[in-house]
């Protein structure tokens, strides 16, 4: 299977993601700010073909890899902890509106971020980040 080639506009979907996330970081409470600044988030166009062949939907948004916050360095975990984006997927769900890609960005990385600090889908759901 061959890795499909990244939008031409991909310098202006990470730079919106990244403002994005800029923003979202300034408005969380201080105590989760410094948590969720310690972790990285790292921008792909879409899930890579190890990321498909272990399960993942070629549409995936977003992906928390690593031990969890409380869990920490006790965890067996070859991977730190992390935060991707898939940006093309999060563009083709926004429908090419930078309003909406601005919007799903930030929804997506809070539901990362919610993974990170140990919430479930369930308690992602309640806070509206499913």
């Amino acid at each position: 299977m061959s890795e499909q080639a990244p939008n031409p506009h991909w310098g202006r979907l990470v730079a919106m993601a990244q403002a994005e996330l800029r923003r979202t970081l300034r408005k969380l409470p201080r105590r989760l700010r410094g948590q969720a600044q310690t972790l990285p988030v790292t921008c792909e166009p879409r899930p890579s073909a190890a990321l498909l062949a272990e399960g993942y939907e070629p549409d995936l948004l977003g992906l928390f890899v690593g031990p969890s916050f409380a869990e920490g360095e006790s965890a067996a975990c070859d991977l730190p902890p992390q935060i991707i984006l898939f940006l093309e997927n999060l563009w083709d769900l926004a429908e090419g509106d930078e309003a909406a890609y601005r919007r799903e960005t930030r929804t997506t990385y809070l539901h990362e971020l919610g993974h990170y600090l140990g919430l479930d889908e369930l308690d992602l759901e309640e806070r509206g980040l499913e």
